[in-house]
């Protein structure tokens, strides 16, 4: 992919973010991967959204090392370079501090499929992550978060739960490309809100059969899949 073309990506898809409300002044961020040349574009440290153009938008390689862009990537982006190596069906990565979505990351707690509106995007809850140790807080915070997010992936599909909740902090999301990152973001936020809705009205409610839950996600993303249309070769 020509990297001018995926700058104006990313930085759609930061936007995307704002538009949703999931994004308030200068959190969050989105970043996407050019895998043939192992470089990555990502929202610089500290703009305001409203301000920022594509050209602001800072590309590093895998390393870290800066490649164009005079600003500082954001500080989440040892983070983003953690998941591009771990799971490398993925084209884009967001992360916000959207309301519902991040009370769930601070409780510590994943959120339950209550519904067929998760299950037809995730084949299982939304996971969270262990806490971060003080040794690992104090050193390489931001690496060790992408590494406690491959941890908890251990055994998981990246591509059946497209997201996770990092303990006390917030979701990080993906997809192939940024704007499938950041409608991930936008769904987790959804599937967040609803499910404190559900336990409000309902404290005792328990998850969707397996049968139904499986029934909504494949008939979605299976090999067999019949939601929408199909591709235009």
């Amino acid at each position: 992919m020509k990297l001018k073309a995926l700058r104006e990506e990313v930085w759609e898809a930061n936007l995307e973010l704002v538009r949703r409300g999931l994004c308030l002044y200068t959190f969050g961020n989105a970043s996407g991967i050019a895998r043939d040349e192992g470089l990555v574009v990502i929202k610089p440290s500290g703009v305001p959204y409203e301000s920022m153009k594509p050209e602001h938008l800072v590309i590093v390689d895998l390393a870290g090392r800066g490649v164009e862009g005079e600003l500082r990537p954001s500080s989440d982006v040892a983070t983003h370079l953690i998941l591009y190596q771990a799971f490398a069906q993925i084209g884009g990565v967001a992360h916000t501090h959207s309301q519902a979505a991040t009370a769930w990351a601070q409780a510590k707690t994943e959120i339950p499929c209550y519904g067929t509106t998760h299950a037809d995007y995730f084949r299982g809850p939304v996971p969270v992550t262990q806490e971060l140790t003080s040794a690992e807080v104090e050193n390489d915070y931001e690496v060790n978060t992408g590494h406690a997010i491959v941890r908890r992936f251990k055994g998981l599909d990246p591509l059946e739960a497209p997201a996770v909740l990092v303990a006390s902090h917030a979701p990080f999301c993906w997809g192939a490309t940024p704007a499938d990152a950041a409608h991930t973001a936008v769904i987790v936020e959804e599937l967040a809100a609803l499910a404190l809705r559900t336990r409000a009205v309902n404290p005792n409610i328990v998850e969707i059969p397996r049968y139904l839950h499986d029934k909504h996600f494949l008939r979605k993303h299976g090999a067999k899949a019949y939601y929408g249309q199909k591709k235009i070769q």
